[in-house]
């Protein structure tokens, strides 16, 4: 499979958070050669910078834990939309890709991945065009998910019409919840669909989503519930695909999945598949909150050392401290997700400095609000804080912090830019 990353696989010299460019032919992954130091101001801020380190030390903890299950990994890409780090992943274990739309689906395969389960329906005659266009390479494994009767039959009609067999797994959903067949009755007429189109339409595997869900005991049910379609269909030889797929698992309760799907892998004709997508650079908002969660109930995670670590800074400039108490910073809501909390003051570093140090709780920084392109950070009056500082800032929820960024910088621990990533929303 030949990497065409479309949108030219070069530095854009005029995406934000980067430096001078000299020419437009730099490589993403030759960025070194440029020797741009984000201390040394070498950059322009704000600046989404992600930490190689804490990367390849996530990468590794979230492979080494389905290894414990003995199940696979298939990080959902949307939440980078970074082909550059989807290899990353498949390059440490990952049995593929998750993604959730059509076009998604393209930006990967333009990547490089050869694998994705894109866990969402197929719907559209463009979006159904763009699948069989990739589908076209042999080497290319695709799954989608069905979960009416409606859908069965236009994903039948079009790729029939194409000769084109495409395979498909059965969406679980619950009541309330998001996709998903809610009962056996809604079950069967989408398995009698299915049975309509023997040739084109292949039954891989099952699947849902948890994340609907809110309570740990429900949770369960619905993994059983899984569980037990997933055996019967297989005992029934409903399934094309061997062995048959059962996938689910966000990026909260990844471990309970595990335990509950993991039994089901053991017999060899059932593949367990798990998709958290946030774990790679996590955050210190509600996937920290859902570690912390996971290590409380989970003896194995505990048993692993130190957990996920935050690999994503937005690092910005103060700009103006035009009263006693507070400073503005040049990053705003263009810049930062702000749908599950607000950026918080992480590290401080005032150009000169040896290096950056980072902002005790007890000093009381803290951003209170944000608008486009500003943030107003809480400070104690006289603290030591001047224009022309730099703040690197902590997020809650990566993959709205990504989608503000085309272009973000790999440091290494000497914050020396070793490579660029590039997005693709």
């Amino acid at each position: 499979m030949k990497v065409t990353n479309y949108q030219g696989a070069v530095i854009d010299p005029y995406s934000k958070g980067l430096g001078l460019v000299p020419g437009n032919r730099i490589q993403l992954t030759d960025a070194a050669r440029l020797d741009w130091n984000l201390l040394r101001e070498d950059v322009s801020l704000p600046a989404a910078v992600l930490y190689a380190d804490r990367i390849e030390h996530n990468l590794r903890w979230m492979q080494a834990f389905v290894a414990q299950y003995g199940v696979k990994l298939a990080p959902h890409g949307k939440t980078t939309m970074a082909p550059q780090l989807f290899r990353r992943q498949i390059d440490g274990g990952a049995w593929g890709i998750t993604l959730a739309t059509a076009h998604q689906v393209r930006a990967a395969y333009h990547g490089g991945v050869a694998r994705v389960l894109m866990a969402n329906q197929l719907v559209g005659r463009r979006n159904m065009a763009l699948i069989a266009e990739l589908l076209s390479d042999a080497d290319f494994e695709f799954f989608c998910l069905v979960d009416s009767v409606d859908g069965v039959v236009q994903l039948g009609e079009f790729f029939g019409a194409l000769h084109k067999p495409l395979q498909v797994l059965l969406e679980l959903g619950v009541p309330g919840g998001r996709n998903g067949v809610r009962d056996e009755v809604q079950r069967d007429a989408v398995l009698a669909a299915l049975a309509r189109y023997p040739e084109t339409l292949r039954l891989a595997g099952v699947e849902l989503y948890e994340g609907v869900l809110q309570e740990e005991s429900e949770i369960r049910t619905f993994l059983r519930r899984a569980v037990a379609t997933t055996r019967q269909l297989a005992a029934a030889g409903r399934f094309a695909r061997t062995p048959a797929l059962l996938s689910g698992a966000g990026s909260a309760w990844y471990d309970i999945v595990a335990e509950e799907f993991a039994q089901a892998s053991q017999t060899g004709d059932i593949e367990v598949v798990l998709r958290p997508g946030c774990y790679l650079t996590h955050d210190v908002g509600i996937y920290r909150k859902a570690q912390s969660d996971i290590f409380a109930r989970n003896p194995i995670a505990r048993k692993m050392g130190e957990g996920l670590l935050p690999a994503l800074h937005l690092w910005a400039y103060v700009q103006s401290i035009p009263e006693a108490g507070r400073a503005i910073v040049a990053l705003g809501k263009r810049d930062a997700a702000f749908d599950a909390g607000l950026p918080q003051p992480a590290r401080h570093y005032r150009p000169g400095d040896a290096a950056p140090r980072e902002i005790a709780a007890s000093e009381g920084w803290k951003l209170t609000g944000m608008m486009d392109q500003h943030a107003y950070l809480q400070i104690a009056p006289g603290a030591d804080l001047k224009i022309g500082d730099m703040l690197a800032f902590d997020i809650s929820h990566p993959c709205l912090t990504f989608d503000k960024w085309r272009q973000l910088l790999l440091v290494d621990a000497s914050y020396q830019v070793t490579e660029v990533i590039e997005t693709f929303f």
